[in-house]
C-alpha cells in the first residue's frame, strides 16, 4: 500500500486504485454517503452490516484501514526521523464528528 506523495504520482496513471479523503466516510452508513462515492473515481460499494467499503485492486476496505494504513506510515516517517521507536500517539477528531465518526477514528488507531 502507497501513502503519500508515492500515491499521488499512482493516482495520475491509475485514479480508480488511489483513495483520498477517506476520513470523509469513516463512521458514515452506505446510505449517508452513496450519492457522494458516486463522484469518486475508486469504486465504493455497501459493506453486509451496511457499512461502506472501498475497493483498491480489487479488495475491499473499510474506512478504518485506509486511515489505518496512513496512520502507519505517519509513524514510520516519525520513527525514522527520530531514530526511535513510537509507543503513543495523540490522534484528534473533528469537533463535528458524531460518536460512531470518533468510535471509528478510535479503531483507525488501534488498528495502526
Amino acid at each position: 500500500m502507497m501513502v503519500g506523495n508515492l500515491a499521488k504520482r499512482k493516482a495520475v496513471l491509475e485514479p480508480k486504485n488511489v483513495v483520498f479523503e477517506a476520513k470523509r466516510f469513516i463512521g458514515h452508513k452506505w446510505s449517508e454517503i452513496k450519492d457522494e462515492a458516486k463522484k469518486m473515481p475508486f469504486e465504493m460499494k455497501e459493506a453486509s452490516d451496511g457499512g461502506v467499503l472501498i475497493v483498491v485492486d480489487g479488495k475491499e476496505y473499510k474506512p478504518e484501514q485506509i486511515s489505518a494504513f496512513v496512520l502507519q506510515k505517519i509513524k514510520q516517517d516519525a520513527e525514522k526521523f527520530l531514530g526511535e521507536p513510537i509507543s503513543g500517539a495523540v490522534i484528534t477528531v473533528p469537533a463535528y464528528f458524531n460518536d460512531s465518526q470518533r468510535n471509528a477514528t478510535k479503531a483507525a488507531g488501534e488498528i495502526a
